[in-house]
């Protein structure tokens, strides 16, 4: 029997580059939300310790893909000859900053610690979920997060309900490119305390995106005119926030038809939040 599993987007409310290790890795501040905007995630248990694919992902190789790697890394704690097979249904943007593909692979190891009874702990899960890339702990931390080094130091804040509208420039933007970049600025002093205004903190990686990418600086002009916009991640897709859901949508009404968005509403708690303890 094949199962369906919800990987919710996440917005970087905020996004600092406070740092940089001696390993390379830049030392972040961000505010972490998901919205009720998913991929899907369908599993379908085997019983002959196969962790198999099931269709396509365009640029992607299956041992490089992260929900096949997250249920490898899972496996060594499921029960003899557990396998799974693992078929994604794709509805965020690749390369967009809304963390699809961790978001994905956090679904797995959510999922499949209930599925195969591995019955691992939130904290052990996140060890896990941090050799498969800095944004995957969020997501198995399951709340609205501030986030600090690398992005797996999490602390739970509380955020008042909002309605965001989300515009998907059609553009891919390298994560690693855009880290790299010189221009980058890298030392944001570091916030003592997470600020709690959905417009405090800024994205530090928006002027490399925006000079580099003239669709996302063009969709960022049309949404700031009706509210704080700011992009996610390191782009491209942008957002602002809204009190209510109809304000939203009155703005994505206004959509031009060149453009693309969607109206999600912030979600407090990961919806597999309960398939692990701690």
């Amino acid at each position: 029997m094949t199962q369906r599993f919800p990987a919710p987007a996440k917005l970087n409310l905020f996004l600092h580059v406070v740092g940089r290790r001696d390993d390379g890795y830049h030392l972040l501040q961000s505010v972490f939300r998901f919205i009720d905007r998913c991929d899907a995630v369908h599993l379908t248990l085997r019983d002959d310790g196969r962790v198999v694919r099931e269709g396509d992902l365009p640029g992607v190789p299956e041992d490089a893909d992260l929900t096949v790697r997250a249920a490898r890394l899972l496996q060594p704690y499921a029960p003899a000859g557990a396998g799974v097979g693992i078929r994604l249904e794709k509805v965020l943007p690749m390369g967009g900053g809304l963390g699809g593909g961790s978001s994905d692979a956090a679904t797995v190891l959510l999922a499949l610690n209930r599925l195969w009874r591995t019955n691992l702990t939130r904290e052990a899960l996140q060890r896990l979920a941090l050799r498969l890339g800095a944004d995957v702990p969020v997501f198995v931390f399951g709340r609205t997060a501030f986030a600090e080094g690398v992005g797996e130091i999490l602390r739970p804040v509380e955020l008042p309900p909002a309605w965001y509208v989300v515009l998907t420039p059609p553009v891919t933007v390298p994560t690693a490119a855009i880290f790299a970049a010189p221009e980058l600025t890298r030392n944001t002093p570091a916030l003592k305390i997470a600020p709690f205004s959905a417009g405090a903190g800024r994205n530090d990686l928006q002027p490399v995106v925006v000079a580099r990418y003239p669709e996302v600086a063009r969709h960022l002009e049309w949404l700031g005119r009706f509210g704080e916009a700011r992009m996610t991640g390191s782009g491209a897709c942008v957002f602002a926030s809204f009190d209510t859901e109809a304000a939203a949508h009155e703005v994505l009404r206004q959509l031009p038809p060149a453009m693309q968005g969607f109206v999600a509403q912030g979600l407090d708690r990961h919806p597999l939040y309960d398939y692990c303890a701690g």
